[in-house]
């Protein structure tokens, strides 16, 4: 059966013999919450077609839990199967716009020493309509009162370790007859999957990219992620600098102060020095996002202790690199980076 969520026009239009026109509107009507009778225009022989083969799949909504501290919102979703997932809804500066956070995976194998998701190990991938339906979830929270404008792919699970679906998700999150979100404003993080990081800039190039760097220096790297054995940084900027030059957009690497591990003068220097290598070779400058680090709280006690975020600011700063520090918002509902963990 088909999920409604997961399909685009053209997919519906090949897949129950609809014409353009039907699909079109039975999209519009699936994503605008009303039901497909409604769609004026379509022969009763292609709803009943469309009903035979398709499903309005739906993921139960555990629980919503608001920040004291900001305007951060996140959502507890559980799948058929029994796994909480988590998207979280965050305010942009223009009143009435937010941008949907969400999960495209239950769980993660990377296991990032920063990352709450990467303790659970990895539970499996999300499904296309999934994905999708976290954000018509986020949505639902606003009632009428704004809009989701953009989407991240930051949440539970690495975006690139399940790139037909997010590529597929994205696909009909972009379309105008769905949720008709700006490609230009979805952005898919990654801690570093190169195959994957190519198959974006050809498939969806208008979607940026964002890549946790943790730190410019090969050994600190590995000792926070795993992912640096399989996959070092080089040659993950290899596959960044494909997606610049074939995208002309700008990177965001994001790097995350830890006391003592990787705020030092050293890391800053090393990744000034990549940022320049790389402006060098592309003719294009990442933005660099500096994220405060948030507990996580393993077993009752936090592995890490916040690095000095702005003495690594300045210190990159020292070194010719000025970095953006990034506002991670609903620490106290463990909605911000690093802290979604599937708690219902």
């Amino acid at each position: 059966m088909l999920p409604l969520q997961a399909v685009t026009p053209v997919a519906l239009e090949r897949a129950c013999g609809l014409t353009p026109a039907e699909a079109r509107k039975v999209v519009s009507a699936v994503h605008r919450g009303r039901p497909i009778e409604s769609a004026q225009g379509v022969r009763r022989a292609s709803l009943d077609t469309v009903r035979a083969r398709s499903t309005l799949p739906a993921l139960e909504l555990r629980n919503v839990v608001r920040s004291a501290l900001d305007p951060f919102v996140k959502l507890a979703l559980a799948t058929a199967d029994g796994h909480v997932i988590e998207a979280v809804r965050i305010p942009l500066e223009r009143v009435g716009r937010f941008s949907a956070c969400v999960s495209s995976q239950a769980g993660c194998a990377l296991a990032c020493a920063f990352c709450a998701t990467g303790r659970l190990g990895l539970a499996r991938n999300l499904e296309t309509w999934e994905i999708v339906e976290q954000v018509r979830m986020v949505r639902g929270t606003l009632q009428g009162q704004g809009r989701v404008h953009g989407v991240v792919f930051q949440g539970m699970g690495e975006p690139l370790a399940n790139v037909d679906r997010v590529i597929e998700a994205i696909r009909v999150m972009c379309d105008p007859c769905a949720l008709a979100i700006d490609a230009r404003a979805m952005t898919v993080c990654t801690s570093g999957l190169p195959s994957g990081i190519r198959r974006i800039a050809r498939e969806v190039p208008k979607v940026r990219l964002g890549l946790s760097i943790a730190s410019a220096r090969a050994a600190v790297r590995r000792s926070l992620m795993p992912i640096e054995a399989a996959h070092p940084l080089g040659e993950v900027i290899d596959a960044v600098e494909e997606h610049a030059r074939t995208t002309g957009l700008a990177p965001m690497w994001a790097v995350t102060p830890l006391a003592g591990v990787n705020d030092t003068d050293d890391d800053a220097r090393a990744l000034a020095a990549m940022v320049r290598r790389f402006e060098d070779r592309v003719g294009i400058r990442p933005r660099v996002s500096v994220v405060p680090y948030n507990a996580i709280d393993v077993a009752g006690a936090d592995p890490f202790g916040r690095g000095d975020v702005a003495r690594f600011v300045a210190s990159l700063a020292s070194h010719g690199l000025r970095a953006h520090l990034r506002y991670s918002g609903g620490s106290d509902v463990a909605a911000a980076c690093g802290q979604l963990a599937g708690r219902a």
